[in-house]
């Protein structure tokens, strides 16, 4: 029996003054890590449009699906499935995030690229790695090599 793929987006969503969204990830069966905002494509969706949906309903920051840019598709097996994240780069906004879903997210805070919270959500790391490649070491040291060895970076092309 094969299992699908999980599919999904993580969302970047920059201030515009070197700091990028990020929530303190509280679900329920896993450890708490820091994430951006994401979440699974929903049937018939666009990774655009999965991406603007999912930040209005995480965040309640309503930005419009035609200015999300796809910048890479990352490929990772580390639920032993295959889950493919789509790195999404919203416009800058400094809209405040609200926490629409505190079952999942103990809050929404903003952090200089240099400054960065641990531990990070793997995919999250995944995202931000492939937005700015030199944070790669840094968002996810612990990973053993053969594991940042299998993941694939797919760019996009626009």
């Amino acid at each position: 029996m094969t299992t699908a793929p999980l599919l999904g987006a993580g969302i970047i969503v920059p201030t515009g003054d070197g700091r990028v969204l990020i929530g303190r990830r509280t679900t329920a069966g896993e450890p708490p890590t820091w994430s951006l905002p994401g979440g699974k494509v929903d049937p018939g969706e666009s990774f655009e449009r999965t991406a603007a949906r999912e930040l209005a309903e995480e965040t309640g920051i309503v930005l419009p699906a035609e200015r999300m840019r796809v910048l890479a598709l990352l490929l990772d097996h580390e639920l032993g499935r295959p889950r493919l994240t789509a790195a999404v780069l919203a416009p800058p906004s400094l809209a405040e995030a609200v926490v629409t879903e505190p079952h999942a997210c103990g809050g929404w805070e903003r952090f200089a690229l240099d400054a960065l919270p641990e531990p990070m959500f793997y995919p999250s790391a995944l995202v931000l790695g492939s937005w700015l490649p030199q944070l790669s070491p840094v968002l996810s040291p612990a990973l053993p090599p053969v594991v940042r060895a299998g993941t694939n970076v797919y760019p996009v092309a626009h």
